[in-house]
């Protein structure tokens, strides 16, 4: 399959879709996606057209319709689509996140403790996160990794969370897969 590129605003548009559709687990409406990322409906519905002509998207007609996305959606974001994952707690300045899922936790600098980053790739939207936020990802399924860190960074477009590293535990004298 070639690789299929997308403008910033599609993106933005299409992580809405998939993560909403998620959600629900029914079709979304324009102005849900709207609402979602702060853009005007008609833009929405103006940028549907390319998504579905890219085949990302399918239009669904009526009163209870609105927007899904395709399985080649899920694929050009780069989203697992697991009928079961393995949930990974998530705690946001002390509340557990009980519909947030973590995708893929990416360690970067581990090597220099006063930069040390986490890249939190959240499955959902990031939107009610800022800056300075303190975080809990996991413990992780396999390597009961737990990682403690303050929001540094945010790419909304992509659902990522940067985190500046505190504290990385994982239980002693446990093999990890």
């Amino acid at each position: 399959m070639s690789a299929i590129d997308l403008t910033s605003s599609q993106k933005n548009i299409l992580t809405a879709l998939v993560n909403l559709h998620r959600d629900t687990e029914t079709t979304v409406k324009g102005e849900t996606i709207a609402e979602e990322i702060d853009r005007n409906p008609g833009t929405i519905r103006n940028q549907m057209q390319s998504l579905k002509a890219l085949q990302l998207v399918e239009g669904v007609p009526g009163p209870k319709g609105g927007y899904k996305p395709t399985v080649t959606a899920f694929e050009v974001l780069d989203i697992d689509q697991l009928d079961e994952p393995a949930a990974v707690p998530l705690t946001h300045n002390d509340e557990t996140i009980d519909d947030a899922n973590i995708q893929e936790i990416d360690l970067s600098s581990v090597h220099h403790p006063e930069q040390c980053r986490a890249k939190i790739h959240i499955q959902g939207s990031v939107r009610d996160y800022q800056n300075g936020d303190h975080m809990v990802v996991g413990p992780t399924p396999v390597a009961k990794l737990a990682i403690e860190g303050m929001v540094d960074g945010i790419d909304r477009t992509n659902n990522i969370l940067i985190l500046q590293v505190e504290q990385i535990e994982a239980p002693l004298g446990e093999a990890t897969h």
